[in-house]
């Protein structure tokens, strides 16, 4: 290899990192500013918990399938389709798997509407003794949950563009989710007696308009999905085989946000929106800049699969877990810190009040302490997933589970008794149990000899831990008290926060510089890629 393809592939993944994390980030802040103005409209009240509800169902299930099992279980067998059996084997490939993916989601999604108590029922149990509340549950659940079917085509769509190098597409996708939304709070909503049905309604526009956004690209590829029910086709069985046990492996994570809820419901009114606040903060550094490695580096994990270059294997997953810690230790130790400036500047105002801003802080507190683990899990899972690995996931995954219910009883139940905040157990619960997952990959990682430590390690965790250190000074010397906060203009809130995180970015970035790091460090190691994937990493 020449030296400079060597510096383009060195360049290759950081590049297309930083295009997805930057369409990644555009979709976070709108998604920022669209919590805001649902925090003014709906507030932490029981209209907005059973919205919540209603929305995290299909929500969650999306992230299944365009974030998590089957994108890990699709790129695969996809790229495998790609090698071996040029366009042609492709297209048939996709068309199959539109149709079969579709129709089982069709099916889904109408037993799901003529039975939306029963879904009520089963993700929020506690409500049920609420009547009002549980009907608005049901009624709502009627009208977003056909969200998931068009979504998780998007997904399916998202992950064809992705493993031809196209990033920047199904990165921007999630914006339309995030304008419609705003468009429903700030323009429908008014019209509605009850608000929340305006938002649903967004929802569902926003699961069309984001499928047929992704079509002009798949078209210029030749690859726009025509369906095909053909279940026995081997490259859907083969889709099927991987992303069954992947189901549970690659999302273990979002199960327990979930069983969060469901627990959530029995606990007093606002917890559902407390935790779903604050959850939205911690899924910002995750959003922006985990899954956009992850995304980047499963196409390429699978490419060196295929060719057995396993040294390469291991310096890819090694680069991405330095990555993905060089952002998510100083986000930690930022939200610890500016919890409840944070929540005052985005979401106090319109109905949520300063005991909900309090409750969301420490929800804010404990999901942060696990922000590295949710990271770590989204870059190690598919070094498992390259190799068409399902079962081992699935284990440590049950093992994880396992844990996270153990700790809500030991957690949640003591809280709520004693200090009225259960919900803050259920975090917690999540975040440690997140950290039992991503060390148990780790460890089959290196079991297997699939991932190697670099020799920079030792030097490396020495900076990141001094930077942070000293961003921690700064943030705490320079926070107000929480009252001025409180009774500052918006204007003044806002330029505060951003002042407060650019000074606490400087000081973590200068003091990197000082100890020596530079932007050549974040590259990702030269390695090998096949033509076509030169090409890819090249493309806008």
């Amino acid at each position: 290899m020449t030296q400079e393809a060597a510096s383009e592939n060195r360049s290759g993944l950081l590049r297309s990192s930083a295009v997805v994390g930057v369409m990644t980030m555009l979709s976070r802040v709108l998604g920022l500013a669209r919590d805001v103005i649902l925090a003014a409209v709906l507030g932490a009240s029981a209209n907005a918990d059973a919205f919540f509800i209603a929305f995290k169902i299909p929500n969650f299930l999306r992230r299944l399938f365009a974030e998590g099992a089957f994108a890990q279980a699709f790129v695969p067998v996809l790229a495998e389709c790609r090698e071996k059996g040029g366009q042609e084997a492709v297209r048939a490939l996709v068309d199959r798997v539109a149709g079969v993916l579709g129709g089982v989601l069709f099916l889904l999604t109408a037993l799901t509407l003529l039975a939306a108590p029963l879904v009520a029922g089963l993700f929020a149990p506690g409500y049920i003794a609420q009547p009002e509340k549980f009907a608005l549950t049901a009624g709502l659940i009627r009208i977003t949950f056909p969200y998931l079917m068009l979504i998780s085509l998007t997904g399916m769509c998202g992950a064809i563009l992705n493993s031809y190098g196209r990033f920047a597409v199904p990165a921007f996708t999630p914006v339309l989710l995030n304008l419609s939304l705003i468009a429903a709070s700030l323009l429908v909503a008014p019209y509605f007696s009850e608000p929340a049905f305006a938002l649903a309604w967004g929802v569902l526009f926003a699961g069309l308009i984001q499928l047929l956004f992704q079509m002009p690209f798949l078209y210029r590829l030749d690859l726009v999905p025509r369906p095909r029910w053909e279940p026995s086709h081997p490259g859907v069985r083969q889709v099927m085989t991987l992303m069954i046990p992947a189901l549970f492996g690659v999302s273990v994570s979002q199960l327990n946000l979930l069983f969060d809820t469901v627990l959530a419901s029995f606990l007093p009114t606002g917890s559902v929106s407390w935790l779903y606040y604050s959850d939205r903060l911690t899924e910002l550094p995750l959003g922006v800049f985990a899954i956009a490695v992850a995304t980047v580096i499963m196409p390429t994990l699978a490419a060196q699969k295929s060719a057995a270059r396993e040294e390469d294997y291991s310096k890819t997953l090694d680069w991405a877990v330095r990555s993905v810690l060089l952002v998510g230790v100083p986000s930690t130790v930022a939200l610890l810190i500016l919890a409840e400036p944070i929540l005052i500047s985005l979401f106090h105002y319109g109905a949520l009040s300063e005991n909900d801003i309090a409750m969301s802080a420490l929800s804010l507190r404990a999901y942060s302490l696990g922000l590295c683990a949710f990271m770590l899990i989204k870059v190690l899972a598919p070094g498992f997933y390259a190799r068409q690995d399902m079962v081992t996931p699935v284990r440590i995954g049950i093992k994880a589970m396992v844990a996270n219910m153990v700790m809500n009883l030991v957690f949640v139940v003591p809280l709520m008794l004693y200090f009225g905040v259960g919900h803050v157990g259920l975090a917690l619960a999540t975040s440690l149990s997140a950290f039992l997952n991503a060390g148990l990959l780790w460890r089959g990682l290196r079991r297997e000899g699939v991932y190697r430590f670099a020799p920079v390690w030792r030097r490396y965790l020495a900076r990141l831990m001094l930077a942070c250190f000293c961003m921690a000074l700064v943030l705490m010397y320079a926070t107000p008290d929480e009252v001025v906060w409180l009774d500052g203009s918006w204007a003044a809130r806002a330029t505060g926060i951003i002042g407060l995180c650019g000074a606490g970015l400087a000081t973590y970035l200068t003091v990197l510089w000082g100890l020596g790091m530079r932007l050549a460090d974040l590259r990702a190691p030269a390695f090998a890629m096949d033509k076509s994937q030169r090409e890819s990493d090249a493309t806008p």
